[in-house]
């Protein structure tokens, strides 16, 4: 890692502290009121006005959802290449670490939860939107093939605009390798808990996002496979102003309970607790 990486903040603006740091003021982009930094934190970075429900950075989510200092990280220095010589992957690349401060879009390791162990993995919209390529793929197959051998629980938070086409059938062959480990963790008879967050589409949403067992998400979260200006493009017709939203997924049956964030650590604990994990 270059010394220069040590000292770059997210390019977003909760995370960003550089100016006026957890007294800096920062207008929700819903209702246009300004809140400090340090109240939107205190209220788990959700809008203290309107509710509107900021982005969160992958380790933030670990730090939010698990027990505190239990979380040990696995696979950190994987890295993507550019292996079939996309024009521009690498600067891509480049920007994306020095923007998220992480060597990948996706962060997997073993925690607790309410004194319950689990292995957990989230995305992080900071790296290429949370897109999956073959390293995003290996790192969440190599956590579910750890914990089939341990018999744990998964807990995996998505965010993601679906595969990385600068890798081409590279990263859409992550589909079916995840979606194969999780069987193979299911069929030994442990849980899996996905919890999805805005967005969740494309190839994420295909394979692994709903593969769970138990399927949550955020207000508000949009899930679904292709964008909606594709489809209206496609279909030549406007869509509902809910379509692919979680309360409209919801209703669907295509996931169990949409979980506020200041309940989302409770109520996975009590799931952990009901399967006797």
């Amino acid at each position: 890692m270059e010394l220069k990486r040590l000292f770059l903040k997210a390019n977003n603006e909760l995370e960003n502290s550089g100016q006026g740091g957890k007294d800096r003021k920062v207008t929700c982009r819903k209702c246009q009121k300004k809140n400090t930094v340090t109240k939107i934190r205190n209220n788990n970075f959700v809008c203290p006005d309107c509710g509107h429900y900021f982005q969160v950075r992958a380790r933030r989510r670990i730090l939010m959802l698990t027990d505190r200092r239990s979380f040990i990280e696995m696979n950190r220095d994987m890295k993507s290449v550019n292996v079939l010589g996309f024009p521009e992957y690498d600067d891509k690349l480049r920007s994306a670490m020095d923007k998220s401060r992480e060597n990948e879009g996706v962060i997997c390791g073993e925690a607790q939860v309410d004194g319950h162990k689990i292995c957990i993995f989230s995305m992080d919209s900071n790296f290429m939107m949370g897109s999956m390529g073959a390293v995003v793929g290996e790192k969440i197959t190599s956590l579910f093939e750890y914990a089939t051998v341990r018999n744990l629980p998964v807990l995996g938070i998505t965010v993601s605009g679906g595969a990385r086409m600068q890798e081409g059938m590279i990263s859409l062959m992550q589909m079916s390798k995840v979606s194969a480990a999780v069987k193979r963790h299911s069929n030994a008879g442990n849980l899996y808990i996905t919890l999805l967050t805005n967005p969740t589409t494309g190839g994420v949403d295909a394979s692994f996002a709903m593969l769970g067992d138990i399927t949550l998400a955020e207000p508000g979260a949009r899930i679904g496979f292709a964008g909606p200006r594709v489809i209206e493009k496609s279909l030549n017709r406007s869509l509902p102003k809910d379509f692919q939203k979680a309360e409209r997924v919801l209703e669907c049956g295509f996931i169990d309970a949409i979980v506020t964030r200041s309940e989302q650590k409770t109520y996975i604990a009590k799931l952990l607790k009901i399967h006797g994990m």
